[in-house]
């Protein structure tokens, strides 16, 4: 995708694809999820995972998985907070960006 992916964007996407998991999902689960939007490397994606752990929006729990531990992410209430004004202000912003891209309603004015 041609199209620059900031911050925000990343951490809105993260946040949605946790908050589908009520139990949490792992890192690489993860990875793979977001790819499916964004051609992203884990190596960008870890940095998100703990800058969403830092602003409390994510908590990490392990659990045993083939005999190794595997790190859960599950979102907190204030991730699912934020989650929502990201998917609002997504949604704004889309719209936006169609009135100019798409030309839906810009002459109407």
């Amino acid at each position: 995708m041609i199209f620059n992916t900031g911050a925000a964007l990343l951490d809105a996407i993260v946040l949605s694809v946790v908050s589908r998991e009520p139990k949490g999902t792992y890192g690489y689960k993860i990875t793979q999820d977001v790819r499916i939007a964004l051609d992203v490397s884990e190596s960008t994606l870890y940095p998100v995972l703990r800058r969403l752990l830092r602003d409390n929006c994510l908590e990490t729990y392990d659990q045993e998985y083939g005999g190794r531990n595997r790190r859960y992410y599950k979102i907190t209430a204030q991730g699912q907070t934020q989650l929502e004004m990201y998917r609002s202000e997504w949604h704004e912003y889309v719209q936006r960006i169609n009135i100019i891209i798409e030309g839906d309603k810009f002459n109407e004015s």
